[in-house]
C-alpha cells in the first residue's frame, strides 16, 4: 500500500468521530493493528476511540494493555455513537460472525483475512498476509510516520503471535516488518508476555481435549466441554496440531449458545483450514472460515437442534460433516 493510497483514509477520516473497531474478544493482533492504527491517526490529527465487542480475556492481554498503556474500550461502555460516526474495522470484516454490527458507519476495513462476505468500504486495504500488524506497520513506514516503543511493542507482539513467531502465513512483507519493528520495540517486555502467557485453569482445557481427543488418520477432533476463551481454544488447537500424528485438527468449546470452533492445518497447501471449515459448517447452517493454516467458526445449539439429531450425536456430526469436506 502506497503512500497516496493511505492518505485517501486520512482524508475520509477528518471531520468526522471515529471508533476502531477489533473483532470481537480481541487478540495480540487485533489489539496492536488497532492501537497502531489510533497512533498512527493521532499523528494526522484524527482523534479516534478503540472499540470492541465481547472481553479481552486473557491475563497476558490485560498486563499488555496497562502497561503500554492502550485505552480499549468494550461496546457496553460506549454511550453515545450514532449512525453518523464512523468506524473503521480492523483484523476482521463486516458481517463475519466475530465483528458485531455497532450503529457507526463501517466506512473502512484494514484486514488479512480472506473475504467472507462481501462489502462496499469507501476504504478498503485487505491483504493475505500473516497478521493485520503487519500492515499496520507498513502504513508508518509509506508515510514515514514516527513510531514510538509502546506501538512497535504492540505491532510486534500481534505479529508474533499471528504467525507463531514467523511460522505460520508468513510472506515476505511480514518479515520485512518484523525486522523494522524488532529494532524499535520493547522485547523484554515481550519476552516477559510470553513466558505468562498461560493460566493454571487453561489446563483443564488442555486436560480436556487430551481427554476426548479423536484421531481419523491425520486428522484429530477434541471436544472441550466447557466454555473456553477464543484465544484458549486456539491455543489448544495448535497444541493438538504439534502431535506427529496430526495434520489437520478442529476444536470446538461449549458455548452458552452454541459451539465455538478453532481449526488448524499443518499441509495449507493440500488441507485448506479456512475454506474446510466454511463449507463444514455450512452444511449445518454454522459459520466458519480465515486463513489456509488457521479458522474459527461458530454453530448455534439452535441450528443443531433443527436437524433432529440429539445431543449425545452432535459430536459424531460434526466429525462426519469436517471429515466429509477433507475428502
Amino acid at each position: 500500500m502506497k503512500k497516496e493510497e493511505i492518505s485517501k483514509l486520512f482524508e475520509l477520516l477528518q471531520n468526522h468521530k471515529v471508533y476502531v473497531q477489533t473483532h470481537n474478544f480481541p487478540d495480540p493482533d487485533a489489539i496492536g493493528s488497532a492501537y497502531g492504527l489510533q497512533q498512527l491517526l493521532k499523528y494526522q490529527g484524527i482523534e479516534s476511540h478503540l472499540c470492541y465487542v465481547g472481553n479481552i480475556e486473557r491475563i497476558s492481554l490485560q498486563s499488555i494493555i496497562k502497561i503500554l498503556p492502550i485505552k480499549f474500550a468494550s461496546y457496553d461502555q460506549i454511550m453515545n455513537m450514532s449512525e453518523d460516526d464512523y468506524i473503521v474495522t480492523v483484523d476482521g470484516q463486516k458481517h463475519n460472525t466475530n465483528l458485531t454490527d455497532l450503529p457507526g458507519n463501517e466506512i473502512a476495513c484494514i484486514d488479512h483475512h480472506p473475504t467472507v462476505f462481501e462489502c462496499d468500504y469507501q476504504y478498503k486495504d485487505i491483504r493475505i498476509v500473516g497478521s493485520c500488524s503487519t500492515l499496520i506497520t507498513q502504513y508508518y513506514i509509506e508515510t514515514n510516520t514516527p513510531m514510538s516503543e509502546d506501538v512497535a511493542t504492540a505491532l510486534l507482539y500481534g505479529l508474533q503471535v499471528d504467525t507463531d513467531n514467523l511460522t505460520r502465513g508468513v510472506t515476505m512483507l511480514d518479515i520485512e516488518m518484523f525486522s523494522y519493528l524488532y529494532q524499535k520495540a520493547n522485547n523484554q517486555l515481550i519476552y516477559q508476555i510470553n513466558n505468562s502467557s498461560m493460566e493454571l485453569n487453561d489446563l483443564k482445557a488442555y486436560g480436556a481435549a487430551i481427554e476426548n481427543i479423536h484421531l481419523y488418520d491425520s486428522v484429530g477432533f477434541a471436544c472441550i466441554p466447557f466454555d473456553c476463551p477464543d484465544a484458549l481454544i486456539a491455543m489448544v488447537a495448535d497444541f493438538i496440531l504439534a502431535l506427529q500424528e496430526v495434520n489437520f485438527c478442529v476444536i470446538y468449546s461449549y458455548r452458552k449458545n452454541g459451539l465455538k470452533f478453532s481449526i488448524r492445518s499443518g499441509i495449507p497447501n493440500v488441507l485448506d483450514a479456512g475454506i474446510i471449515a466454511h463449507k463444514a459448517l455450512a452444511t449445518l447452517n454454522g459459520s466458519g472460515g480465515g486463513h489456509s493454516t488457521m479458522s474459527g467458526g461458530f454453530l448455534s445449539y439452535e441450528e443443531l437442534k433443527k436437524t433432529g439429531i440429539t445431543e449425545d450425536h452432535w459430536d459424531g456430526v460434526i466429525e462426519e460433516k469436517f471429515l466429509n469436506e477433507l475428502g
